[in-house]
């Protein structure tokens, strides 16, 4: 068990294998618009749908230790593959508060009318313990759709979000999951939100697409708050580290204020 004191104003860590984890950063500073907080990208090993569970947890492990020695007081997975392949011993290993981000199926079992759902997702997180855990609690009258986006995290890496020849690749995948007549739309990988506009022209707005990145926010709000660890600062500062060699946050974020924040590439760990 790894030990350690936090402090209200110390910054929470956010965690992705890439960009991804960016959409769950910006429910983040909604929620909680005084927290100061460090994200680690990964994307010189984007993506991690496709490797190894021992792979993974050696990389996640890595930026963990980095984020703990930049005195994180919480962490936040916001990678789905992490979250349903090794939460649980991530927990055991570390004291510190853990918030990790699922595919929300349970949340599209209560909302569904007709009982058939689609999880656009990774090979990894299909296979993940979490989420073969949760998928079994469901009624039995529920009916789960998976489709493997491959391909999706690597267009949003790129930062070519608006891309018309996007159109073609995610016909190939929301058009079987339309033929099982899915009423909800789970977006189980956090690079997915940022192709929303062109699932939602896919789907003509008929389908409830669903993002669990306000619910992360929401239960990060909450831990802290159990834990006294809400900060009494009124100015946050934003850190972004990524191992790849450029960070298009603003390609994906375009409102951000980039004068506002600090971002540093190439991080070897």
């Amino acid at each position: 068990m790894n030990k350690r004191l936090s402090t209200n104003n110390n910054p929470i860590g956010i965690l992705d294998s890439g960009v991804g984890g960016l959409s769950v950063w910006q429910e983040v500073i909604k929620t909680l618009p005084h927290e100061s907080i460090i994200y680690f990208g990964d994307s010189a090993n984007c993506p991690y749908g496709e490797k190894s569970k021992t792979r993974i947890k050696t990389m996640t492990e890595n930026i963990i230790d980095f984020l703990l020695k930049k005195d994180c007081k919480l962490i936040i997975i916001a990678c789905n593959t992490i979250s349903v392949s090794i939460i649980e011993e991530l927990r055991k290993k570390y004291s510190i508060p853990i918030i990790a981000i699922e595919p929300a199926i349970k949340v599209a079992a209560k909302h569904t009318k007709n009982k058939n759902i689609g999880v656009l997702a990774t090979r990894g997180t299909q296979k993940g313990k979490l989420y073969k855990n949760t998928k079994e609690k469901l009624p039995k009258n529920i009916n789960i759709h998976f489709q493997i986006g491959k391909g999706l995290v690597e267009i949003v890496e790129k930062g070519e979000i608006n891309a018309p020849k996007n159109i073609k690749l995610l016909k190939k995948y929301l058009n079987p999951l339309m033929n099982k007549n899915i009423d909800q739309l789970v977006l189980g990988c956090t690079h997915y939100p940022f192709l929303t506009r062109q699932i939602k022209q896919i789907t003509e707005n008929k389908i409830n697409i669903i993002n669990p990145a306000k619910a992360v926010a929401k239960q990060t709000k909450k831990k802290l708050t159990d834990h006294k660890l809400l900060t009494n600062r009124s100015k946050p500062n934003y850190t972004f580290f990524t191992s790849g060699k450029i960070f298009l946050i603003e390609k994906l974020l375009p409102n951000i204020n980039l004068k506002s924040i600090k971002i540093n590439l190439n991080k070897k760990l």
